[in-house]
């Protein structure tokens, strides 16, 4: 199997390039920006597990090098893993509209755009699979992070639309929806113990997602009912909450 990770530097990413090095000794494509740090981890997955992992250079944010980046990949691969994202500064989003453009670009103009390319492609092969890491917080619209929300929530149902087109195919979509994390991109955050995750306890989520063939995954597993009660609430009361 040929696994093409993007966003491969994220703790996340990682997590889940050893987990299916492991268990599935895929041949792993890293595309990522950083390739200084990207080539570390693919000597480390090579000889921890005896895979093939190749070092590949993938800027989200350029839009012709993206379908070009895609067309170079000889041979294609046979599932994706989208992991880049950007939390981004909510403050600093409602001061500066630049920052809010960023956010919702990475998390979701970008993504949509070379996951078109890629569903096109498998689509026209009949076979692969694609792994959409999303976010809870996409679930419903809170004060303290609505911009990342906004993007991540429309990612969901980008996924979701997705699924359902190329299902007939025999291609499947699967969306994971996080809650908190504990990663480089939270570092400094006051996060929850019992409620945050480790990056390898979402990798073995999407591992198992995979396997069973799931279409959309919650991480952890509680987050589902923190979530409909949190969707449950009327507006009038939400509205005076602080979340």
């Amino acid at each position: 199997m040929n696994l093409l990770v993007l966003g491969a530097n994220s703790d996340v990413a990682h997590a889940v390039s050893k987990k299916f090095a492991k268990e599935e000794k895929v041949n792993l494509y890293l595309a990522s920006r950083n390739m200084e740090v990207l080539e570390k981890k693919a000597q480390d997955l090579q000889t921890r597990f005896g895979v093939n992992a190749k070092v590949l250079f993938f800027d989200a944010e350029d839009g012709q090098s993206r379908k070009d980046f895609y067309e170079s990949l000889d041979p294609r691969p046979d599932g994706v893993i989208l992991a880049f994202g950007y939390l981004g500064d909510q403050e600093k989003a409602q001061d500066s509209f630049e920052e809010a453009e960023k956010i919702i670009n990475t998390n979701f103009t970008h993504a949509v755009a070379i996951l078109e390319v890629i569903a096109k492609d498998f689509e026209k092969r009949g076979h692969g699979f694609i792994v959409g890491i999303s976010s809870v917080a996409g679930e419903r619209g809170r004060k303290s992070n609505y911009f990342y929300g906004a993007a991540k929530g429309a990612l969901s149902i980008y996924l979701s639309g997705l699924r359902n087109r190329l299902s007939g195919r025999g291609i499947n979509v699967i969306t994971i929806l996080p809650g908190f994390i504990d990663t480089k991109m939270t570092e400094g955050m006051d996060l929850p113990g019992a409620l945050t995750a480790s990056p390898d306890e979402v990798a073995e989520d999407i591992y198992v997602a995979f396997k069973k063939n799931k279409s959309i995954v919650y991480t952890k597993w509680f987050w589902k009912w923190v979530m409909a009660i949190i969707k449950s609430i009327p507006e009038p009361i939400f509205k005076r909450m602080s979340l």
